[in-house]
């Protein structure tokens, strides 16, 4: 692992996760750089244990690092005065999929505020409902049944201080704290009373 803020950042998420017993989707797990422009991100999807493909509800985590965050950690680095801190740039999509029915939004929302508590601000910035008809020969519906899936995205940005880039285990309350809450909303959205479909692979092994 490369001896960098960034990828500490990545590290103290994914024990705090995994601490927390979400298991991680595997193959949707990324790490980017984008040759031209020099930035970096991180991209991974955790979901609670034992919920099949797909899982009830999941987590699409990402973090970005832009090359002028980059620029400013090597002048720091160099001892060159820090003007503006860099940043990490985070973004967390909560999902639920697979449902029978359409989520009353009021019953949503009741588990994910407008603003995620803890020391990385997250604001909730849209909530999308969707349904997606898959084509089914028993159903009166013309174009199929429907699978109801909602999403809620929240956005942020965590500024490194001169005081964490100097001790980076002050990056276990930042990032340890994000990951609790993104661990206990996870066993909240689980927790509704809600219609789900069977997994995938129940519905294959099904005569």
């Amino acid at each position: 692992m490369l001896d960098h803020v960034f990828t500490d950042c990545i590290a103290v998420l994914r024990d705090v996760l995994e601490a927390a017993l979400l298991e991680p989707q595997e193959v949707e797990e990324r790490f980017h750089a984008d040759v031209l422009l020099g930035d970096l991100s991180w991209q991974t999807t955790y979901s609670l244990p034992g919920e099949g493909t797909p899982p009830r509800v999941q987590a699409d985590i990402l973090l970005e690092w832009s090359t002028w965050s980059q620029s400013a950690y090597r002048s720091w680095r160099h001892g060159d005065p820090m003007a503006d801190p860099p940043r990490v740039e985070v973004e967390i999509v909560l999902r639920i999929q697979r449902l029978r029915d359409a989520v009353p939004t009021g019953r949503l929302l009741a588990v994910l505020p407008a603003v995620a508590p803890g020391p990385i601000a997250l604001e909730r910035t849209t909530v999308r409902l969707e349904a997606i008809h898959e084509p089914d020969i028993e159903s009166d519906d013309p174009l199929g049944t429907a699978v109801h899936g909602v999403d809620a995205s929240y956005e942020g940005t965590y500024d490194l201080d001169e005081a964490t880039l100097n001790d980076p285990a002050r990056l276990d309350d930042q990032f340890g704290a994000m990951g609790g809450w993104i661990a206990s909303t996870l066993v909240r959205l689980g927790d509704l009373d809600l219609d789900f479909l069977p997994p995938d692979e129940q519905e294959h092994d099904e005569p």
